[in-house]
């Protein structure tokens, strides 16, 4: 289960996220001591502060998975920005305007799940989640954490990852290649772009009609194959059946 805090510093704030926090039993509350009374039947869950708010932060960052603010967007840029690491050790972080109309992942949209949650969150408030990570945008495959809920491991260098999330989201033909894991792994709404072609076998595949392959695959991958496609291969291992 995500650890999940809604920060407020105005009453307003915390007005909000108490009512947020009511369709959402496994969140915390944090907001300054003096408004700790405006959160009647959540005491349990609420954390205050006294001090100085930037002084709170840090902890924030590293006790939380996901932190959503209900502070504004140019505040929180500031407050976290001495805090940041990377996309692997970064918490999700989220922004809730004042009036509750938009939900806005700033940090860690994919890998620490800031996407996933401004979606959950602008759907308990009736509001407008604001994506800008561009496979969200363009509905089509998150390279690096595609199937991750189906428990699939990916397997390839960084810059592997890199260049075929370009490829992917610049709208390059795809080959994906899938001899192992659960069918339904494409989650969206929308249907699968047009870019991405599906094969069950790798040998199969015409490599040089393709920008890049995603193999779904528990069999080992031979050195060749990775120094053919060079940059263009991602391996993801998905649980072993059985």
């Amino acid at each position: 289960m995500p650890r999940i805090i809604l920060v407020a510093i105005t009453k307003h704030g915390a007005l909000q996220a108490a009512a947020l926090a009511r369709f959402l039993p496994q969140v915390q509350i944090f907001l300054p001591e003096k408004f700790a009374g405006l959160v009647n039947g959540l005491t349990h869950i609420v954390r205050t502060y006294s001090g100085p708010f930037r002084d709170e932060i840090a902890r924030l960052m590293m006790d939380y998975d996901q932190v959503v603010f209900f502070v504004s967007l140019g505040a929180v840029v500031r407050l976290i920005a001495p805090h940041l690491k990377n996309k692997e050790e970064d918490p999700g972080v989220i922004v809730v305007d004042d009036a509750a109309q938009f939900v806005i992942p700033v940090l860690s949209g994919h890998v620490g799940g800031a996407n996933e949650w401004a979606e959950k969150l602008a759907d308990l408030l009736q509001a407008t989640p604001v994506l800008t990570t561009a496979s969200d945008v363009g509905k089509t495959i998150p390279v690096d954490i595609l199937g991750r809920d189906l428990g699939w491991k990916v397997e390839a260098p960084k810059i592997n990852i890199t260049r075929v999330s370009a490829n992917v989201v610049n709208g390059e033909p795809i080959a994906f290649v899938q001899e192992a894991g659960q069918k339904n792994w494409w989650n969206r709404a929308t249907p699968l772009p047009s870019t991405i072609h599906l094969f069950e076998r790798f040998e199969d595949v015409d490599t040089d009609r393709f920008s890049a392959v995603l193999w779904v695959t528990h069999q080992p991958i031979p050195a060749h194959c990775w120094q053919q496609l060079h940059e263009r291969l991602v391996i993801y291992r998905p649980p072993e059946e059985g």
